[in-house]
């Protein structure tokens, strides 16, 4: 792989890595608050869109609705609950919208990043199309989004090789899978096997969802009545955007934080109304009765109670235990019972990706996030000129992006101001006796993904201020009072 010559680095002021709904969001922050600034996305994949362009299995959508997922300033108009190509389509209206389009290089995948302390730079070695280039800049922008595109996560389970049959990962869908009149057993009960089940159902001849433990899920209709008496009475959709905006926020905050202050009681309600979806001859209690409190982990919205339908019917069952191995035909669980299948379906998750698995290097010395201290979940301790974009699992993703990008773009003007080169976070007097924690509280959040990565990730402190909170009512507020002249920033 040639490499390339300093000489011939291309600089901008700011380099967004990743063009999916977190580096699109960002980049309109950017054009609007920091006009001057020289900035160019690169993106690893083909095109736009990231998990949007990743997910092409049947029936891949959102689990989010598109008011509060969608951009504040530029309004959905269509079901609340989106496909990945509806979505896709949004994302391209905003690219050529707001002429983002001519900032992203494509199949640039960034290999290393090295600080300059001297330079006050960051050098980028990226591989576009088997060719090395390399790129400078002031300030990197992180928004490559959290998990591996190229491969999801899957068990290693005993007798892989001896199953007959087809194996495929939801993020690795196969254009020709004919999966018409086959038997398909769908490894866990996530939200990917929540939107999977529904589509396969339509052609496949028997599915089988298994999983390890169950699931909470939220049903209800795909479309929002205030939207559409808003509608009806032709006002501005910028304004039915805001508005509806603001009331799903409120409805959602509701619900997050009652299931906090009353699991039991929420819990209880969560698993009648699947339990009135699925018909009173249903083994609920096995099946739909999750061990985790409601919101320890993330809760899939089904659009219609679509998810039940092939249940009810008969086309889908579900087997609830743990997987002893897969065999010639299929896959054996520890109960002795086997689940014969054409197709398996290892709806497993995805395996973490910490600011996208590029080494990074200060001045050639390695650096190891998970040696640092979180800033609100987006800067980090001794590590000058970055931030990282990670959103919600609470509540939309895309929430977040618009408030880290409102403070960032803030801090960048304020270094334009103080002629400052160089930002980094550091740790308060009053809170250096505070031990470093891991990155989430497995009592607030614990999903397996991250569960499985925590060691991979950086530290926080028993201060809101120096976590992630995953709490967005409480962080709105605190990043609107985030003062970047404060101590907090060191500006050099």
């Amino acid at each position: 792989m040639p490499q390339g010559s300093a000489l011939d680095a291309e600089s901008f002021d700011v380099i967004v890595v990743g063009a999916g709904i977190s580096g699109i969001g960002s980049a309109w922050y950017l054009q609007r608050e920091c006009p001057r600034k020289s900035y160019t996305i690169l993106e690893a994949l083909s095109s736009y869109g990231g998990t949007w362009h990743v997910h092409r299995y049947p029936g891949a959508r959102s689990d989010s609705d598109l008011f509060t997922f969608g951009y504040s300033f530029k309004p959905w108009t269509e079901e609340p609950i989106a496909t990945a190509d509806r979505i896709l389509a949004y994302l391209g209206e905003v690219i050529e919208e707001y002429a983002i389009d001519r900032h992203i290089r494509y199949n640039h995948r960034i290999l290393s990043a090295d600080w300059s302390d001297e330079e006050a730079l960051w050098t980028l070695r990226v591989d576009h199309n088997g060719e090395v280039h390399l790129f400078k800049a002031r300030f990197l922008w992180m928004c490559q989004g959290y998990y591996h595109h190229a491969e999801g996560f899957t068990p290693d389970w005993e007798g892989v090789n001896d199953f007959q049959g087809q194996i495929v990962h939801p993020q690795s869908w196969p254009k020709d899978l004919d999966y018409a009149g086959k038997k398909v057993a769908v490894i866990g009960s996530g939200a990917t096997a929540a939107t999977l089940i529904p589509a396969l159902a339509e052609e496949a001849a028997k599915i089988t969802m298994i999983q390890r433990s169950p699931t909470y899920f939220n049903a209800g209709t795909n479309a929002d009545d205030l939207a559409d008496q808003l509608r009806a009475l032709e006002i501005d959709e910028h304004w039915i955007h805001a508005i509806v905006r603001k009331k799903l926020l409120e409805e959602q905050k509701g619900r997050i934080y009652r299931a906090a202050q009353e699991p039991e009681a929420v819990a209880r309600e969560m698993i009648a109304a699947v339990a009135k979806h699925l018909g009173p001859d249903f083994d609920v209690e096995t099946h739909f009765t999750p061990r985790y409190r409601p919101w320890q982990q993330r809760v899939a919205f089904i659009p219609n109670g679509d998810f039940f339908v092939p249940f009810q019917d008969g086309r889908a069952s579900v087997v609830t235990g743990e997987i002893d191995c897969l065999t010639p035909k299929g896959v054996r669980m520890k109960s002795g019972q086997e689940v014969v299948a054409d197709i398996i379906v290892t709806a497993t998750g995805f395996n973490l990706c910490v600011l996208g698995d590029i080494d990074f290097t200060l001045d050639g010395v390695p650096m190891k996030l998970a040696d640092r201290v979180t800033y609100q979940g987006m800067m980090f301790t001794d590590l000058p000129n970055l931030v990282w974009v990670f959103g919600y699992f609470r509540a939309s993703w895309t929430l977040r992006v618009e408030m880290v990008a409102e403070v960032i773009c803030r801090l960048l003007n304020h270094m334009d101001r103080t002629e400052a080169r160089k930002v980094t976070v550091d740790i308060p007097p009053a809170l250096s006796h505070l031990p470093p924690l891991p990155w989430v509280d497995e009592e607030n959040f614990n999903p397996n993904y991250l569960k499985r990565s925590l060691h991979l990730m950086p530290k926080r402190l028993d201060d809101p201020n120096w976590q992630h909170t995953q709490d967005y009512w409480s962080e709105k507020e605190r990043f609107a009072a985030i003062d970047v002249a404060s101590q907090i920033f060191r500006y050099e």
